[in-house]
Order: C-alpha cells, then structure tokens, then sequence
C-alpha cells in the first residue's frame, strides 16, 4: 500500500482518468465513487494532496472547513434532505486505500451501525 502523493485522485484532478465530477472549485473536487457503498456515495477530495487527516497541518484548518461546507452543498445537490453519513477513513487501520484525503458522502438510504 502506496503512501505516495500522486494517487488516482490526483489523476483525477489532471483529468489524466475520468470521473463523474458533481462539484468542482478552486480547492475541492466531489465526484461518484466508482464502488459505491449506497445509493449516492460521492467524495469530497482537496486539491491539495494532503494524504490522510493526521498528516493534516494547522494551515490546513480552512481548507478542511471547506471541506465540510463543500460535502454539505453536494449533499443537498444530490437530494440528501433526510440526511446522509460523512465518513473520513485515515490510514491503514481506519480502512483508507487511497492515500489521498477525502470525505465520503454517503445516503440515499437509512443509514445503520454494524450489530455487535
């Protein structure tokens, strides 16, 4: 498991490999998730290739605001208005596979905890 930089999200963002992008701005990039998990399952990347949440720095406390106001505006574009899950994996432990942080947004359905 590759920790590097250039992650298939960077070639996303290039527009080296498509996507199904739903937002895009100066910062952030959401598109679908190829392996979707609910009925919308969309993520939210920075442009900035910060590879997980802890490696986030404190110059990166807008950008990660930004994140979450860009979920919650894709979230409402795609009709979420009972609500929806946000989910951060980071590192190996926490379920990441791409190194490259990002935010899922998921819903389309009620959401539920694993029994047990």
């Amino acid at each position: 498991m590759s920790q590097s930089t250039d992650t298939i999200f960077s070639k996303i963002i290039r527009r080296e490999i498509p996507a199904d992008i739903v937002y895009e701005d100066d910062l952030a990039l959401a598109f679908k998730d190829i392996y979707p998990q609910a009925p919308v399952h969309i993520l939210v990347i920075p442009k900035k290739p910060i590879v997980k949440l802890a490696d986030a720095e404190p110059e990166d406390q807008a950008l990660l605001g930004h994140l979450l106001l860009t979920a919650q505006r894709v979230a409402a574009g795609a009709g979420l208005n009972n609500g929806y899950r946000l989910v951060i994996n980071n590192g190996a432990d926490g379920g990441q596979t791409v190194y490259h942080l990002h935010l899922h947004i998921l819903g389309g359905r009620e959401m539920q905890w694993p029994a047990g």
